[in-house]
């Protein structure tokens, strides 16, 4: 009776282990993630961010990641900001940040924008637009964010 209760115990612990560590892998490339509201006054603001490898150069495949924001506030309505940004970034070990473009619409343009040199492996990474000010390259607080260990 010992060995049967020890024998689960070993499955239990052994089990429970491998469904932690491909719960915590980076998902495997391409894949795309929504970009969810922060604030719920920004409700209607949503996002998606496409992650896939490129081969722009000869050396080494690269991560690409684009984003592809919808009905944010104008930047100034948050402060002293004229911009949005793309922000990526692993906790305590690296971070990227890009330019995202508005489209011509006048009333609520789309605003768009890739980075094309990631290195790093995309495992935990958070990814966020942000407003900025492009003189002084402030960024604001993360108007939509999402973790890439949401994707499916």
């Amino acid at each position: 009776m010992r060995k049967i209760l020890f024998v689960m115990f070993l499955i239990l612990i052994f089990g429970s282990t491998i469904t932690i560590s491909k719960a915590t892998a980076a998902p495997k490339l391409p894949f795309s993630l929504i970009l969810e509201p922060v604030n719920i006054q920004d409700d209607n603001a949503k996002g998606v961010a496409l992650l896939y490898k490129v081969k722009l150069t000869p050396s080494f495949p690269r991560t690409s990641l684009s984003i592809h924001a919808l009905h944010l506030p104008k930047p100034s309505s948050l402060g002293n900001y004229d911009t949005y940004e793309g922000f990526a970034f692993i906790k305590n070990e690296i971070s990227w940040r890009f330019e995202l473009y508005p489209t011509p619409e006048v009333d609520s343009p789309t605003w768009a924008g890739r980075i094309d040199d990631i290195t790093a492996t995309m495992n935990g990474v958070e990814i966020q637009v942000r407003p900025s000010n492009s003189k002084t390259e402030k960024l604001g607080p993360p108007i939509l964010s999402n973790h890439i260990n949401k994707c499916k």
